[in-house]
């Protein structure tokens, strides 16, 4: 008799513990699937809470994705003879049940940097396991430290952390079987935002997503370092497993070990190079939410707070959430993004600066809406992100983009906006990417009437941009502004890389712009995980 049969040394049969399943979808290097297997008879779980599902962040598109890694997860744990048991409702009390009929008297789980609703519902399960004497275990995911109190040396606790070897679970283990709800069913009956028009061609499941990660290590993401920029060669030669990576179908410390591997092989060195400081950047930007989860709800830089209205322009909104702005690059992007649920990180970029600056929209008004067009949402991710584009964090080089320098550099040929924008497709193509220098006899000619087959620019690029930057410069002259900068560089910024660290000069050429730096689009961008996890 040994641990695999759920004895204990002395031949006594060891009670039972039970894994908790959250955003970590997967068998191989799941640690606390192999500590609980060598405690006791495994239960492994899965909820579905309605509570979660119903957030302004949540949507069909994750849902779909997450059934599909389930029925993978099931089948996975069936090899080894355990049951995954897919409950709904609320966690406290579905945790109750589930230890009324089993006796578990360990829960295991990976750590989980998410948003308000999740770090509630943890601290009552942590609340619950306390007053039932089940000891709860917590393992970290990747390189995120939970209870991080200074950012020196995180570069070198990330490195260590994605290096350690991978955890292995036993060919076979003794499992719990109770009721629970068909896996490939879970999400029946829990009301879900849906959205029309959807073609998404991610399937979720660890196997999926071992062979996206080797379809790019072994020759597809070859030139990925320069495709990445394009939504024309991204959709291809990005490696697309942020997906995998967000949901847990595939560990980052798999993904790091098998292109490392591939690195300066069947993948040239500088695209593994490049896509391996994604990685660290994916952290990066979690252990951002991590520190702060009140970073949800306001701006890294508390004196951007109040910068943009209160209320949204609701049909300036609109029109950038159905790719109607007039401005067809823009466009194109947000209609394939609402298509597909995933689209390269500069068009990423790009979207919230055209919202940001362009609309003048305040973050907090559009950050639900692109969490759900996101098949790859990572509430860590993406609130750090949206907010550095937006200008808001006080430590980072403010980047604004420009929607046609961008279409020159990103798509020349218009291709992306003929594809995505069709009725634009008669016009000259010198003209698919600014409808409105259309003369009247082009228009005619092409059977185009403007405004009405294609809506006007619903800003003018400059004057928006213009007054953007009159209004950031009126707010760097706050000493509110720079005591935050100050507290949140300290607090979270990255001890690798220049951000923003000292107050600009005023300069004497133009003393209203207090040495704002700006980025029409043709600078570096930061690196950043959305381009290639």
């Amino acid at each position: 008799m040994g641990l695999a049969d759920g004895m204990d040394p002395r031949g006594q049969l060891r009670p039972p513990q039970c894994v908790w399943f959250k955003r970590d979808l997967r068998v191989h290097d799941h640690a606390p699937l192999v500590a609980a297997a060598a405690e006791g008879p495994l239960l492994a779980v899965y909820l579905v809470e309605p509570e979660v599902w119903a957030a302004a962040d949540a949507d069909g598109l994750h849902a779909d994705f997450v059934q599909e890694s389930l029925v993978g997860l099931a089948a996975s744990l069936r090899e080894r003879g355990v049951q995954l048991v897919v409950r709904r409702g609320e966690a406290v009390a579905v945790l109750e049940a589930l230890r009324a009929e089993t006796g578990f008297t360990g829960l295991w789980s990976h750590e989980e940097t998410g948003n308000a609703i999740t770090y509630s519902r943890d601290r009552r399960v942590l609340a619950w396991a306390r007053e039932r004497g089940v000891g709860w275990r917590e393992f970290p995911q990747a390189g995120v430290v939970r209870g991080l109190r200074d950012r020196d040396g995180w570069a070198r606790r990330w490195n260590r952390a994605l290096h350690r070897a991978e955890a292995a679970l036993p060919g076979e283990v003794v499992g719990v079987s109770v009721g629970g709800e068909d896996p490939g069913q879970a999400f029946r009956g829990i009301d879900l935002r849906r959205q029309a028009g959807r073609a998404p061609d991610l399937v979720g499941g660890e196997e999926e997503g071992l062979r996206v990660l080797h379809s790019f290590a072994e020759g597809r993401g070859r030139g990925y370092r320069r495709a990445m920029s394009s939504p024309v060669t991204a959709y291809e030669q990005c490696s697309r497993l942020s997906p995998y990576l967000s949901w847990g179908c595939l560990s980052l410390r798999r993904a790091v070990a098998v292109v490392e591997a591939a690195r300066g092989t069947s993948l040239p060195k500088t695209d593994a190079s490049s896509f391996l400081s994604r990685c660290r950047w994916h952290c990066h930007f979690m252990q951002k939410l991590e520190n702060e989860p009140a970073l949800e709800f306001h701006c890294f830089n508390r004196a951007c707070d109040d910068l943009r209205p209160a209320a949204p322009d609701e049909a300036r909104l609109a029109a950038w959430q159905e790719g109607r702005t007039g401005y067809p690059f823009v466009d194109a992007c947000m209609r394939s993004l609402r298509a597909r649920g995933w689209i390269n990180f500069r068009m990423r970029a790009m979207l919230v600066s055209f919202a940001a600056y362009d609309l003048w929209l305040d973050w907090r008004h559009f950050h639900p809406f692109l969490a759900r067009q996101f098949i790859d949402y990572e509430p860590g991710i993406h609130l750090s992100q949206i907010q550095m584009q937006s200008g808001v964090t006080g430590i980072n080089t403010l980047r604004i983009y420009s929607p046609l320098k961008q279409a020159a550099d990103h798509d020349p040929a218009a291709s992306f906006v003929r594809a995505w924008v069709p009725e634009l497709e008669k016009l000259p193509e010198e003209r698919l990417q600014q409808p409105w220098t259309l003369t009247a006899a082009e228009a005619r000619d092409a059977g185009f009437r403007p405004g009405v087959d294609y809506p006007r620019p619903v800003v003018d690029h400059q004057e928006a941009v213009r007054s953007a930057r009159a209004k950031f410069a009126a707010l760097r002259r706050s000493e509110a502004y720079w005591a935050e900068a100050a507290r949140v560089r300290e607090q979270h910024g990255s001890r690798r890389s220049p951000e923003d660290r000292r107050r600009p000069r005023r300069s004497r050429r133009d003393a209203s712009q207090l040495g704002l730096a700006l980025d029409e689009g043709s600078g570096k961008e930061p690196a950043t995980p959305k381009d290639a996890p």
